[in-house]
């Protein structure tokens, strides 16, 4: 069986991780929703609040789910009911669909999409498990230093709920962490799977 080195595994799951990290951003939202709808910010803020609650739940049932399915279906499956979320906020008008689609929709998505490269690089990384979770989880949180930029500039332009549909498509295309790197991501990590549940087959190139 082919095997890979196990370093392309870990850049998937960097990749991977900065998509989901956008959440982050979400500081830049909260005044131009303030201002456009009357919101507070604490209300306002409590969609960030909801979307990491949820994601907790999310990323325990993910683990379940990837141990029987495989790392592919969970982490395309949180990619997709992210993107949902973010896409469906742009349609807010009312704190309630706002926490609905980006905090619960998009919160499920973040932590299907979060518990995949954690389970799968620890798979492949027994000899450095501290730190491929730490690179794994700082790509996480990087997606903020490239998401918030980009939609500060498009809430500038375009308004802050077109910025939710256009983020949905636009954002990650700019830096390169479009659907197609999603899914590529995504595939690397499914044979990264296959290989490391099997101790006779694991066996990753590279240091």
């Amino acid at each position: 069986m082919r095997t890979l080195n196990r370093w392309y595994i870990a850049l998937a799951g960097v990749f991977l991780q900065i998509a989901l990290g956008a959440v982050y951003a979400w500081s830049v939202f909260r005044v131009p929703l303030a201002k456009q709808f009357g919101w507070s910010i604490s209300e306002v803020t409590l969609t960030f609040t909801i979307s990491i609650f949820v994601l907790g739940f999310a990323a325990f049932f993910g683990g379940l789910w990837l141990n029987r399915k495989g790392p592919r279906v969970v982490a395309l499956t949180g990619g997709a009911l992210y993107g949902l979320g973010v896409f469906l906020a742009g349609f807010s008008h009312d704190l309630w669909w706002l926490y609905l689609s980006y905090g619960v929709i998009g919160g499920i998505g973040l932590g299907l999409g979060y518990i995949v490269p954690v389970a799968v690089l620890v798979k492949w990384f027994p000899d450095r498990r501290g730190l491929i979770t730490g690179i794994a989880v700082g790509g996480f949180g990087a997606g903020a230093l490239i998401t918030a930029p980009v939609a500060t500039r498009l809430i500038q332009s375009v308004g802050v709920l077109s910025t939710f549909c256009l983020s949905r498509d636009r954002i990650p295309d700019h830096h390169g962490c479009n659907r197609t790197v999603y899914a590529e991501s995504t595939r690397w990590l499914e044979a990264s799977g296959l290989d490391a549940d099997s101790n006779s087959n694991f066996a990753p190139c590279g240091p």
